[in-house]
């Protein structure tokens, strides 16, 4: 007779809420870091198919770094939906409107392409300025 591996239970879990600063911080290596917190890959409890991490807030986001000439070079497109509709945005105008945006999609670029990715990118709050309205829930400091 085979023992069963136990399966985690998705109400017995802890979520905590985590801050990052990001200022001063490589945008590439910053979203990693908050990735593997939002999928759960920092906890012993890890289960690929169960969505298991952290709650995790972002500040200081206008003061992350690009490396090399990605500053001007960099281009974020999407498209609208309408014929002819693709838009494009360069980082320094996008981080001179919203630079929320640019931590926002180079993390949702590394979570699941699935349901399970798109539930976890609802726990990433991320802000311009230092501070943050999530105060009540007692997050704790990061450092990269």
């Amino acid at each position: 007779m085979s023992k069963r591996t136990p399966l985690p239970n998705i109400s017995d879990f802890k979520r905590r809420w985590i801050v990052v600063d990001a200022e001063g911080k490589v945008l590439g290596r910053l979203a990693t870091t908050v990735a593997r917190h939002l999928t759960g890959k920092t906890k012993p409890e890890y289960t690929p198919f169960l969505d298991t991490g952290d709650f995790v807030v972002v500040v200081n986001a206008e003061k992350v770094a690009l490396t090399g000439a990605k500053e001007g070079a960099k281009v974020y497109r999407w498209y609208t939906g309408y014929p002819g509709g693709l838009r494009a945005i360069g980082a320094a105008k996008l981080r001179a409107t919203k630079p929320e945006r640019m931590i926002e999609e180079a993390v949702k670029g590394m979570l699941p392409k699935t349901k399970l990715g798109r539930k976890m990118i609802k726990k990433l709050k991320v802000y311009a300025g230092p501070h943050h309205p999530h105060t009540a829930q007692s997050p704790s400091a990061v450092a990269l």
